[in-house]
């Protein structure tokens, strides 16, 4: 919140937020959990209406939550901006979420935006396949010549995205980290090369990330020391911290591969024949 305030108010350009959910994550140690739903309400419409500030009179604001409190947020958001989208990012789960009840399978994102009449959508960087037109290549009639549907269009507003798994390359250890795949969408639609795009809940700082990827500047906020070394290494900023050398955390199965690759050097001969028969 302090270094939210330290920023210049209509500076900002795209903001995307992924707060605590309140729905008790273990974020390294620190367990995310206000004592009411409506003290993280409270807490919420501070740093809303920080972010508002800081964004410019043309700028676009992506915000999510849980899915029982997307509906406060959009009562909030829409009474100071203009909401033009409510995002579904939908997702498989490889096991059994409930037995008793229907399992969530997705998460809620408010795309707003300050002045409707004067934002930035790229419409031909987000483009994605369209079924009728690419593949089914039907015909619309009711043209004066008639022609095939299109063959790409702009995404709706339910997007498939896998959520990061621990064996993908881009895992971190983070327990809401967000998709590359999902930040590109947003960033490649709602800013320009140079633009300033900024995260308040950093996290793994998949935002920052995937904005200097490609080309925007970027802030991103942090308040976890570990998430801020992930930070620090993912963007090249530093290779250390506080003296500690910043690697990626080696994960399990790849402490295997290692281990089996180290038994095998072992037992080789420098020109390729094993020490035993």
């Amino acid at each position: 919140m302090e270094a939210l305030k330290t920023l210049r108010n209509n500076s900002v350009d795209l903001i995307f937020a992924d707060p605590p959910y309140n729905i008790g994550k273990n974020f390294n140690g620190h367990v995310e959990k206000w004592k009411t739903d409506e003290a993280y309400l409270d807490w919420c419409y501070e740093w809303l209406d920080l972010c508002i500030q800081k964004l410019k009179p043309n700028g676009s604001f992506y915000v999510m939550t849980a899915t029982q409190f997307i509906p406060f947020f959009d009562i909030y958001l829409r009474k100071k901006l203009d909401i033009l989208s409510r995002i579904v990012w939908y997702y498989d789960s490889s096991g059994v979420q409930a037995k008793k009840y229907y399992g969530s399978m997705y998460e809620p994102i408010l795309f707003c935006v300050k002045d409707k009449n004067s934002y930035t959508f790229n419409t031909d960087d987000i483009l994605i396949e369209a079924k009728t037109g690419a593949k089914r290549k039907l015909i619309d009639y009711r043209k004066a010549v008639p022609t095939v549907y299109n063959p790409e269009k702009v995404p709706g507003n339910v997007w498939e995205f896998a959520r990061v798994r621990y064996r993908m390359n881009e895992y971190e250890n983070h327990p809401t980290q967000k998709p590359i795949a999902l930040l590109e969408r947003i960033i490649k639609a709602s800013s320009n090369e140079g633009d300033l795009v900024m995260d308040p809940f950093s996290g793994t700082f998949t935002t920052c990330f995937v904005a200097k990827e490609l080309g925007r500047n970027f802030i991103g906020i942090e308040l976890q020391e570990e998430y801020v070394k992930i930070g620090l290494r993912r963007l090249q900023l530093a290779s250390e911290f506080k003296g500690e050398k910043l690697k990626k955390e080696i994960r399990t199965f790849e402490t295997e591969k290692l281990s089996t690759a180290y038994t095998l050097k072992l037992f080789d001969e420098p020109d390729g024949k094993y020490l035993h028969s």
